[in-house]
């Protein structure tokens, strides 16, 4: 009888243990996602998830944290939602993918921690050559995968998006118009780069255009590597060759 109670006091010790576990109390409170723009039309992502850890679940996050076994699904079932990546391209996938919950900040309510997820999704912009060395770059609104309500895709609560274009780039059209910076509208988006939309802008008719002046020297590097592309490295090497002797017997008759 003593040993059935005491299994039985086992039993019930070890049940509160893994109730303790499965029902840690995090919450997500804020989630800012930053997408910078690259121009071979790929987009780096990075996504930071606020997240409050209740006093009971201190010792189970710093636990969690270090669990070597731990996936993204597993912190997934324990975060809720949230956390999954809000940028994603269905045709072609993201890759790179990193995931790293940051250390906590103790504080009287337990503690904060902030979780990061980074990746790179391809193909999130489209472009077209409108002159020798201008290319005009348009964004994938498809890519998006935010909270869908009735009147379509939108930004959830506490939920900050960034985008970065290229620099040197000139924004040719947005919408919706961004909310930070307020006076970019003003001054046509003369030299800015990041653009900002914070909680419930609507994200179902989503565009972004933007240019992007190559220099001549670029010009350059782009010919010839289109070329050793087209024809292989030793032909791209006479022709190399072909175009210096050129250039030199052009300057040597010009030095008669």
């Amino acid at each position: 009888m003593a040993k059935a109670l005491a299994a039985l006091l086992m039993a019930s010790v070890l049940a509160c243990m893994l109730a303790g576990s499965s029902f840690a109390s995090y919450t997500v409170t804020y989630l800012n996602t930053t997408i910078a723009l690259n121009t071979n039309t790929s987009a780096t992502v990075t996504e930071v998830l606020t997240v409050r850890v209740s006093n009971s679940s201190v010792n189970q996050y710093l636990t969690d944290r270090i669990a070597l076994n731990f996936t993204l699904s597993t912190w997934q079932e324990l975060v809720g939602p949230e956390l999954v990546q809000h940028v994603i391209n269905p045709t072609s996938g993201i890759y790179n993918f990193k995931f790293s919950p940051g250390p906590l900040i103790r504080n009287y309510n337990g503690g904060i921690t902030y979780m990061v997820m980074s990746y790179v999704v391809n193909n999130a912009t489209t472009v077209k050559q409108t002159s020798p060395r201008i290319f005009v770059y348009t964004l994938n609104p498809s890519i998006f995968n935010f909270e869908h309500a009735a009147s379509g895709e939108l930004l959830p609560q506490n939920t900050t998006l960034t985008i970065i274009v290229p620099k040197g780039s000139s924004i040719d059209s947005v919408y919706p118009i961004p909310d930070s910076p307020a006076t970019a509208l003003t001054t046509n988006y003369a030299n800015v780069t990041t653009l900002m939309w914070f909680t419930g802008e609507p994200l179902s008719k989503f565009a972004l255009s933007f240019s992007v002046h190559e220099s001549l020297s670029q010009e350059v590097v782009s010919f010839f590597g289109a070329v050793y592309n087209t024809i292989g490295l030793f032909t791209y090497v006479i022709v190399a060759l072909i175009i210096i002797a050129i250039i030199a017997y052009t300057y040597v008759r010009a030095g008669r």
